[in-house]
């Protein structure tokens, strides 16, 4: 008989049979993250031949550096947790919502639109339909694939991803509608002139702060409800089980299609959500840009946070303080744009690399499992 010379691979690859401790997971993020900074001080080092150092606390300056960047830092996560927030039941259920850049402009539409068109409501009046309205548009942005998925099996991430385009297009027409000055191309700052109408309210008194606090508010209170919902609810437990499988889920009596339907409306909405507070709590106005790229940086909160919505909070604040940094580093050292954007993508690749130790194990030739 011939005699077997193939040789064990060097390693081997298999998922984790149980989910890794809590500790152990988060120690494995951290050393990826510190992993990080240490080959980004390399590559500081070797291309610009400045101290890594500095530029790391230059970072932190672009981010924190006073009070109005440190609010400024705290708005814009605000807005980013909402979107996470918004996206973490869909992709819990492994349906794959890249539309959120359409249902956030949706949203930042209804409230514009009522911003202009019901301005002679009372205040509080005018913010509660603005919210409402706001929800209502991007839970039908979100309703729409959701109907076509559960009826026709359509891919559910072609479909989401073209519908930003839609919403790009729709904004578009809607700024040419309203433009402020006329030939601006731009609608300008909605009611600066005529009371505010539409802003939401200073919650203090004085201070740059005084105009994002309820930013802070409405977004923590959906992230708590997010939280509960996923985690204490009926509705959170089926998510999971159709995200561990459909067939599981079917099997148990769950009604996946009305599943379907029934998250991405939630998920549109709370992204419509983010919408009114971009427009009503940051801008005072809309546009293309409204968005921002938001809705497909929010994927990557939510995917490291594993859809916990507090955690989201965590790495909320780390994606816009990188984003910060990086724009002012390029402007504190005259780095282009290209090599601060670098270093931010060399820290998410390690932070996204993490989450492969988290979920899988490496057997190297040689060593027996226990």
């Amino acid at each position: 008989m011939a005699k077997n010379t193939k040789k064990e691979p060097l390693f081997r690859m298999s998922k984790r049979g149980e989910v890794m401790p809590g500790w152990k997971a988060w120690g494995t993020r951290f050393i990826g993250f510190l992993l990080s900074l240490v080959v980004s001080a390399v590559v500081i080092f070797a291309i610009t031949g400045l101290n890594p150092i500095e530029v790391f606390a230059k970072m932190g300056e672009g981010a924190f550096g006073s009070a109005k960047k440190s609010w400024v830092t705290v708005r814009d996560a605000m807005t980013m947790l909402c979107i996470a927030v918004g996206l973490a039941p869909a992709f819990k259920m492994r349906f794959w919502n890249i539309g959120a850049e359409g249902q956030i402009l949706v949203g930042g539409l209804a409230s514009a639109a009522c911003m202009i068109y019901l301005k002679s409501l009372p205040g509080l009046v005018l913010i509660i339909v603005m919210m409402i309205t706001s929800l209502i548009a991007g839970g039908l942005w979100g309703l729409l694939p959701a109907v076509f998925k559960a009826k026709w099996n359509t891919n559910e991430t072609l479909f989401t991803l073209m519908m930003n385009y839609i919403a790009i297009q729709l904004t578009s027409f809607f700024v040419a509608q309203w433009e402020n000055p006329p030939g601006s191309n731009s609608v300008g700052v909605i009611n600066g002139r005529t009371g505010n109408q539409g802003w939401l309210p200073n919650l203090f008194s004085s201070g740059f702060n005084k105009d994002f606090g309820w930013n802070v508010i409405i977004v923590l209170a959906v992230t708590l409800f997010m939280y509960l919902y996923l985690n204490k609810s009926k509705h959170g437990y089926e998510i999971s089980v159709i995200g561990d499988s459909q067939r599981t889920a079917r099997y148990a009596g769950i009604r996946v299609n009305y599943a379907f339907v029934r998250t991405m409306v939630l998920s549109g909405a709370i992204c419509g959500l983010a919408g009114f507070v971009a427009v009503s709590g940051s801008s005072h106005t809309i546009s293309t840009s409204t968005a921002g790229g938001r809705g497909f940086t929010a994927i990557i909160v939510a995917w490291l946070a594993q859809f916990n919505s507090i955690v989201m909070i965590i790495f909320s604040f780390l994606l816009v303080v990188l984003q910060k940094g990086a724009q002012q580093i390029a402007t504190s050292f005259g780095l282009n744009k290209y090599i601060s954007e670098m270093i931010t993508g060399i820290i998410l690749f390690f932070l996204l690399g993490s989450e492969f130790f988290v979920n899988y194990k490496l057997r190297f030739r040689g060593r027996k499992e226990k």
